[in-house]
């Protein structure tokens, strides 16, 4: 089983989006999205990838955790380089990329905002922090 995972996880992604990031900054289209953040999860944590998904509510999710005070914002992003499947989630618990998430350290161009999506209760939020709190996993940089 394990190498049927392994298998799983070092296949390239077929998913041709269209892909969003969550965030709560303030951006236009046009904008480039880097790697080189600060992580949302673990503070001492420099990013050497940018984070995005296929899943709307995926997306949301991430903007409701994100650092800052701003709104939430969804933005419709597409790669201008090569990505791979997120290897923080992918395999994890059920194989394959079922949360449809990915990285690349080539930047994400925004080409639209999306507005409406399944927005996390305040309590959901809290209750993910604490989750995330509590991990033992480390993030795959």
């Amino acid at each position: 089983m394990n190498e049927q995972l392994s298998k799983v996880h070092e296949a390239p992604p077929t998913d041709k989006g269209p892909f969003y990031h969550g965030t709560k900054a303030d951006l236009q289209v046009g904008d480039l999205l880097t790697p080189g953040g600060e992580s949302n999860y673990k503070p001492e944590l420099k990013m050497n990838h940018i984070y995005f998904t296929a899943l709307l509510n995926g997306a949301g999710l991430a903007a409701s955790l994100a650092k800052g005070e701003g709104r939430e914002r969804i933005y419709i992003v597409e790669p201008t380089g090569e990505f791979e499947n997120d290897p923080n989630v992918t395999d994890k618990k059920f194989p394959g990329n079922l949360t449809r998430s990915y990285r690349s350290s080539e930047p994400l161009r925004i080409v639209g905002e999306e507005t409406e999506w399944l927005k996390q209760t305040p309590e959901q939020v809290r209750q993910w922090r604490e989750k995330l709190a509590n991990s033992k996993g480390e993030i795959i940089n």
